[in-house]
């Protein structure tokens, strides 16, 4: 093992020190917003402007790289994430909010498809499918990180904004020193809506309400914890227990829709959602540990979803279209991440923090009445002809296309 890894070891400190910079960003904006007073809804359209400028950045990263390569892209990508996390902190207000974070966006999801890049091409097939098993616990474990930080200073000062900062120019060093030859040019991302829609009209949907709701938990999620009247410490933990809960749920969510018509689970997984999202917005904040329990519970709905539709999306295609598949599901989820923040918003502004949950509720509701509707709909696919369920982290608003070419299931595009 260590010897695989060694070769590839300050790629992945720089992918560590990335999603801790993000990590941090992620909890710290929402919680100091609302510690200004911003209304849920202006603070969606926060994250309203990175979910889009993420996307974009899948887009327009790669034709930036065909220009002047990996090595530059990189070093002026994170320079500009670590200006963004310090504009935050010299103009506290919510349209410059939205532009800084924005930007921050599109920064990030150019430096991960590079570093993302950089492991594929250091990666043989043989050795892939523990290359990416280690990435994944990187991001996961880098992320959660970056969480607990928001206890290390107070969130109304501008300290956290330049530790982010801090984290951010220090993921350059690493890959700077790194021996690693630069890449092959990036994949350009193809999006044809028409045809994942035929594929899978159930997967089509599904990635789009994972989006949906992820997107709304990640920028409102703070937010409900903040006026609920949590700490800090407490803010961080319950964020990453809800990461915990759909780490650990995954395997089993998998494992079970692997060995039956895989519909079945993700329209069970839908409804339980909707009864989780219902106690969570009855209890308020009267239990902390009650709280803390239903969340754990709800990450392993609201994480393993994009996984269990990626899955199903994957059962219906060719194996050479592997990478295609996912990575125009990956635009949708990001379609879906943009209107969420925004969704969630609207709902706490109208019904209290409580909303949050409100809003994820009907989601699932009505997804998990569309995916029992699709089973009449369609044939299942036979086992035999079914792809293995593979994990994806807890983190997927941070995924690319580009680390698809390092899933194990993307040798048999090339086979």
């Amino acid at each position: 093992m260590i010897h695989l890894l060694l070769p590839i070891s300050g790629l992945l400190a720089s992918t560590f020190l990335l999603l801790a910079g993000n990590g941090l960003a992620g909890v710290l904006l929402p919680v100091r917003a609302a510690l200004e007073g911003w209304s849920p809804i202006v603070i969606g359209w926060i994250g309203f402007g990175y979910a889009l400028s993420f996307t974009v950045g899948c887009i327009v990263v790669p034709r930036m790289v065909l220009r002047v390569g990996h090595v530059r892209v990189y070093a002026v990508l994170a320079a500009i994430l670590a200006i963004s996390a310090l504009l935050h902190a010299l103009a506290v207000h919510p349209v410059a909010w939205v532009i800084s974070r924005g930007i921050g966006g599109f920064a990030l999801s150019g430096t991960y498809m590079i570093v993302e890049s950089w492991l594929n091409e250091r990666t043989s097939n043989e050795d892939r499918g523990t290359v990416f098993s280690v990435y994944m616990m990187i991001t996961m474990v880098g992320f959660m990180s970056g969480q607990f930080l928001l206890i290390a200073a107070d969130p109304s000062s501008t300290t956290l904004f330049m530790v982010s900062a801090l984290l951010f120019a220090a993921a350059v060093i690493p890959t700077g020193l790194s021996n690693a030859s630069s890449p092959q040019p990036l994949n350009q991302v193809s999006l044809d809506l028409r045809k994942l829609f035929a594929n899978s009209p159930l997967a089509f949907v599904g990635v789009a309400i994972a989006g949906l709701t992820f997107g709304a938990y990640n920028f409102q999620a703070p937010v409900y914890l903040q006026l609920s009247g949590m700490s800090e410490a407490q803010i961080a933990s319950t964020m990453a227990l809800v990461m915990i809960g759909g780490m650990v749920f995954q395997f089993p969510l998998g494992r079970v829709s692997d060995r039956t018509d895989r519909r079945i689970v993700i329209a069970a997984a839908s409804f339980a959602g909707v009864v989780l999202s219902a106690i969570l917005a009855a209890i308020g904040d009267n239990s902390f540990a009650i709280l803390l329990a239903m969340m754990f519970l709800f990450g392993g709905i609201l994480m393993p979803l994009y996984s269990l539709v990626a899955a199903h999306a994957n059962d219906h295609a060719a194996p050479d279209e592997f990478v295609e598949i996912s990575s125009g599901l990956l635009v949708v989820y990001g379609v879906g991440s943009m209107a969420g923040p925004v969704i969630g918003g609207a709902f706490m502004n109208i019904l209290g923090p409580d909303g949050f949950f409100v809003m994820t509720g009907v989601c699932y509701l009505l997804f998990g009445i569309y995916a029992a509707w699709r089973i009449t709909r369609r044939d299942a696919v036979p086992q035999e002809e079914m792809t293995d369920f593979s994990y994806a982290p807890p983190v997927s608003p941070t995924q690319t296309p580009e680390v698809l070419q390092l899933d194990p299931r993307s040798d048999e595009q090339s086979g």
